[in-house]
């Protein structure tokens, strides 16, 4: 019999996998795909040409997980600046580590706004650090809180205290608000605004009029408080950092089987016995873990027999339709922006975005809500091989590109017929900005909703397992009464993005769930 059953292969179950086994557990991660990962691996998608498939930017990954795995030797790109932001008509914001050359780069588009650039950034941290020490903090029991919650309720509350009065106003204020009126109290340019703005509505089904989309910004930023997110990426893809976690699990005392599909987790008596696997192999454990998002795991490796009307109901009602697609691009040179060639090639390094205004964020969100894919969709793009020429030949280029909005279930139509139309809106998006980009590809891979859910598990094509919504957060993730990776099935139990703090690649949520388990007997 195994010592412990780990369903799923991403960075949070490896994660997780890493302390258990630490810890002298002996964990067994099963990765249906070739390769461990999940939503952080390298493919090449044409020959040559390898790209970060799904995530392109780390979230990043919390700096105590990094030194107790040991991954400092992982060779990470820190481009400066993190983010440039183009227009049209040939204006740009760029978005260094230093807030005076930020500033300074504002001011050609406000003086108001280049002012109030160092105070938000200066709020922001203060709030995010709040925000962080519940993100690494287990939800409360809201029944029976034990002396170790109310502690860590406490150590909360004194950061909280700390904020001061202010502060304090803004953090209970800020989480409800919709992200545009946010960044509207602070600036008044509207390239500044919607480059900000859309740290809140990134990954989700939200568009920045939508309230409690400032409560996203702040989850994200508590893993890096700069105003334009992080743009940190592993030299050789995302892949080279997930696989250097999967070589610390399995030095630690994990095993990692790749290829190796579940089908179901066997239950007896309400308790967790094992998994059958899709081949036809029974695995019998004393404890499952499922890094699978929530509704795959209820609704899809378990008999609705072992769990309560009141339940599957519940979960039936997780929120997780995804609206993210991507669009990798084989490039047989570099792009040239106008808006962004006076400030050269570096400009180019870290991400890029595309969505000049406020309300083009939100007219590209109103196609999704409505059934079908953005006529001009915001644009997260990264072009990794400025930094890390591995990726591509010489000379050549790979380009990342993130797009919003793509509805999991299309009004019209389906993701199979459709597939092409959403590459060609994209390079129709970025030619407006790189005029002569449609000739410089080479290849095209196109990544819809539907292949986030087929091709890589993800439920609904949601890349945070689940929506960023403020009744899906912290003791209300997944399901309220369910926040601390715990499940109605007795020795089964979530390590995913869909537990708290539920948030892009920084390691946390498997954090969390190692530390809960190892407190079981």
């Amino acid at each position: 019999m195994r010592d412990i059953v780990i369903v799923g292969g991403g960075h949070n179950a490896l994660v997780a996998a890493f302390y258990l086994a630490r810890a002298g557990r002996k964990p067994l991660v099963l990765e249906r795909r070739a390769v461990a990962g999940g939503a952080a691996v390298t493919e090449e998608f044409h020959p040559g040409f390898r790209c970060s498939a799904l995530a392109h930017a780390a979230g990043p990954v919390d700096a105590k997980i990094l030194r107790d795995m040991g991954l400092e030797g992982v060779a990470m790109v820190r481009p400066d600046p993190r983010l440039a932001a183009p227009a049209p008509d040939g204006r740009a914001v760029l978005f260094y580590e230093d807030d005076a050359r930020t500033a300074a780069s504002i001011a050609k588009l406000s003086a108001h706004d280049a002012k109030s650039y160092p105070e938000f950034h200066r709020t922001l941290k203060g709030l995010a650090a709040v925000v962080a020490q519940v993100c690494a903090t287990t939800p409360p029991d809201i029944d029976h809180p034990s002396a170790g919650d109310l502690w860590a309720m406490l150590k909360a509350g004194k950061g909280f205290r700390k904020l001061g009065e202010k502060g304090m106003f803004r953090l209970l204020r800020w989480g409800p608000m919709a992200v545009a009126d946010l960044v509207a109290e602070f600036f008044e340019n509207e390239l500044v605004r919607a480059a900000i703005a859309a740290r809140g509505i990134f990954g989700t089904n939200f568009g920045p009029w939508s309230a409690g989309s400032s409560a996203v910004l702040l989850l994200r930023a508590a893993a890096d408080p700069h105003p334009a997110g992080s743009s940190v990426f592993p030299r050789g893809g995302m892949g080279a950092l997930t696989q250097a976690m999967a070589a610390a699990a399995a030095k630690a005392g994990a095993e990692i089987r790749t290829g190796a599909e579940v089908a179901q987790i066997a239950v007896k008596d309400g308790v967790a016995t094992g998994v059958l696997l899709k081949s036809g192999e029974e695995l019998a454990a004393k404890a499952v873990i499922s890094g699978a998002d929530p509704r795959r795991t209820f609704l899809g490796l378990l008999d609705p027999a072992h769990l309560t009307p009141d339940f599957l109901g519940k979960m039936r009602n997780y929120r997780a339709r995804g609206t993210m697609a991507k669009v990798n691009l084989a490039l047989s040179a570099l792009p040239e922006f106008p808006a962004l060639a006076e400030a050269g090639a570096q400009a180019l390094a870290g991400r890029i975005h595309i969505g000049p205004e406020i309300d083009y964020l939100e007219r590209a969100f109103d196609d999704s809500k409505y059934g079908d894919l953005s006529r001009q969709p915001y644009l997260d793009v990264l072009i990794p091989s400025v930094s890390d020429s591995s990726l591509a030949p010489a000379g050549a280029h790979v380009m990342s590109v993130c797009a919003q909005f793509a509805p999991y279930k299309l009004k019209a139509g389906d993701w199979k017929s459709r597939r092409d139309e959403l590459g060609d809106v994209v390079v129709k998006t970025l030619a407006a900005y790189a005029p002569e980009l449609p000739q410089q590809i080479v290849a095209r891979q196109i990544i819809t909703p539907l292949d986030l859910e087929e091709s890589y598990g993800l439920t609904g094509g949601h890349i945070f397992h689940g929506e960023l919504a403020l009744d899906q957060l912290f003791t209300m993730r997944p399901l309220l009464g369910w926040a601390r990776c715990a499940t109605p099935i007795k020795k089964l139990y979530l390590c995913g993005s869909g537990t708290h703090p539920g948030t892009g690649l920084t390691g946390i949520s498997g954090a969390n769930a190692a530390r809960e388990i190892l407190k079981k007997k």
